[in-house]
């Protein structure tokens, strides 16, 4: 392949100016009609996160000593989301890139608490629900430990009885989710971490859709079933800043319950010729803009801030989960335990949720296709109040473009 030739280069101008053009065609997560991979509150806090980003992008976070002003707002960060999820003086953790990076990492401590602790194990392996994230498998792939994934039960949730017969002496780590991506329900954690308190391993906690909400929700007075640090045998627990945190893109936090198990997490070497290498996580060399945009936008908000985004996520949430309950032709896979949920249709010989979804794309909105089973994915935040309301009407039209009718009564039916 030829080297391409960029030229004498393009004016500054031009340059933003094909920026904008590129991205005509994005989804419009700014405008509230985006259900996936893009988070706001308002303008104000976008411009802020933006900025504070912008201002810190060139500073390098893989060492902190020669940028203090990171290593301070790291340890902010760090310490803010420890208080959410009932940490102690002794819980230690670091920022991450987001829930990817945290739970491959978090694949990796186990593996090295495991070698530490002197368990000569030939074949390591790790139990989880079918609902775990997916990039729980990404890390069994790289550090090639077993994945035994185990069928949840009927409400979708850890079949904690299933796991505890699949734990044997291999095993190094089990996971719950607070709430599960899927169908966005919380698992049982208290019944899983004793799992792990049993055995003496890692018990991790994927809050990273829930590590904002959940604290808040509590606050609000909802009753919210124990998933946090508070749970005995709870070894790690991942929380994204840069979802419901609001924050830019590549802010997550992975905290552990004391720096010994921390540790388990870093990488340190000075076999080569170039002295002492370490870094906290996967990434050397990082931006300083995720950490910067984290701090900016968390000490913005302050609780009434989140309490505020919490309130108004959740209650569009249940608004949207009630409306796919009354209708006879869609079925809500569980009622939102934060603020995810998903849906498929009741007759499935009758219409496909993929056909439904993208009658919805075509009106503007964007949301995932998951399964099994073949369902409507929404992550609801913020952004969504003032659009709540054209979206279920959008999604009537769209069921009834696809067969369905009302009756005079205002209720659904299937068309013959």
């Amino acid at each position: 392949m030829a080297i391409r030739n960029l030229g004498s280069g393009v004016p500054v101008d031009q340059v933003l100016k094909d920026l904008e053009s590129f991205r005509s065609h994005d989804v419009r997560w700014r405008d509230g009609r985006c259900f996936t991979l893009a988070y706001s509150i308002s303008p104000e806090v976008l411009s802020l996160a933006e900025e504070a980003y912008r201002r810190y992008s060139g500073e390098n976070a893989l060492n902190t000593s020669a940028f203090p002003s990171l290593r301070r707002m790291q340890q902010d960060v760090v310490d803010i989301v420890s208080g959410w999820v009932n940490g102690d003086d002794s819980t230690a953790g670091f920022m991450t890139s987001g829930g990817t990076e945290s739970l491959v990492l978090v694949v990796r401590a186990a593996q090295k608490r495991a070698e530490r602790e002197g368990r000569n194990l030939s074949r390591m392996n790790m139990v989880l629900p079918t609902s775990a994230h997916a990039a729980l498998e990404k890390g069994a792939d790289y550090f090639g430990v077993e994945s035994r994934r185990i069928p949840v039960t009927s409400d979708w949730r850890a079949d904690v009885v299933a796991m505890r017969a699949a734990i044997d002496d291999e095993t190094i780590l089990v996971v719950g989710s607070a709430p599960s991506y899927p169908q966005g329900v919380i698992d049982p954690i208290a019944e899983i971490a004793a799992l792990a308190d049993e055995r003496n391993i890692n018990c991790h906690v994927d809050a990273c859709m829930g590590g904002v909400t959940l604290p808040f929700l509590a606050q609000l007075g909802e009753s919210i079933t124990p998933w946090d640090f508070r749970c005995v045998g709870v070894t790690s627990i991942s929380v994204d800043l840069h979802k419901y945190g609001y924050t830019s893109k590549g802010a997550g936090v992975l905290l552990h319950r004391d720096k010994t198990l921390r540790n388990d997490q870093t990488f340190i070497t000075d076999n080569w010729l170039g002295g002492m290498y370490g870094s906290s996580g996967i990434l050397g060399t990082k931006s300083g803009g995720p950490i910067a945009s984290a701090w900016a936008v968390m000490h913005h908000l302050g609780n009434n801030g989140y309490l505020a985004a919490t309130q108004s996520a959740r209650t569009s949430a249940i608004a949207i989960a009630n409306h796919i309950e009354n209708n006879p032709q869609l079925r809500l896979r569980a009622f939102p335990d934060s603020t995810l949920l998903s849906f498929g249709v009741t007759d499935e010989n009758r219409h496909d949720v993929f056909a439904l979804a993208d009658a919805l794309i075509a009106k503007g909105w964007y949301m995932d296709k998951q399964g099994p089973p073949a369902s409507i994915h929404l992550t609801v935040n913020a952004s969504h109040a003032p659009m709540v309301g054209a979206f279920l009407n959008d999604l009537d039209e769209a069921l009834l473009s696809l067969g369905g009718h009302k009756g005079s009564d205002g209720a659904y039916a299937t068309t013959e």
